[in-house]
């Protein structure tokens, strides 16, 4: 299971090669992911202030190709207050990262440092920052 943040999705509307080959993976059933929701709301905020553009179209496909973490269960919940506390990163970014954990994801692409926290103390997750490399594993 490979992990999505907001970024992953800014660097796909932007061209990005490594976002636009690991979401043409993903619609050729190749591998499978998961969004959290807050990512959903991320992306219809940027697109409200007009930082992207397309969004309904995105929401729309990452529907269609990825699972979605909903913060509707008590488990997912801990799994964050835990990151957010334990990697001093803040809550939005806690959520998102426990959907991913909660999954048990192998892979998390991100463009975000308070992520890339979590693969410094992860055994056996690599984190790909598109923006830099990778970490982890």
């Amino acid at each position: 299971m490979i992990g999505l943040d907001t970024g992953f999705f800014v660097a796909l509307l932007k061209g990005k090669s490594k976002a636009v080959e690991v979401w043409e993976m993903l619609v050729d059933g190749k591998d499978n992911a998961i969004v959290s929701c807050i990512t959903i709301l991320e992306l219809e905020r940027l697109a409200r202030i007009g930082t992207i553009k397309r969004a309904k179209i995105l929401v729309d496909a990452i529907m269609a190709v990825c699972r979605v973490g909903w913060l509707d269960n008590v488990r997912v919940l801990s799994i964050g207050a835990r990151l957010g506390n334990d990697l001093g990163i803040p809550v939005v970014d806690a959520l998102v990262l426990a959907s991913f954990v909660d999954a048990k994801c192998k892979v998390i692409y991100t463009t975000d440092a308070h992520i890339e926290l979590y693969g410094k103390k992860a055994k056996g997750v690599s984190i790909i920052n598109l923006m830099r490399g990778d970490s982890g594993l």
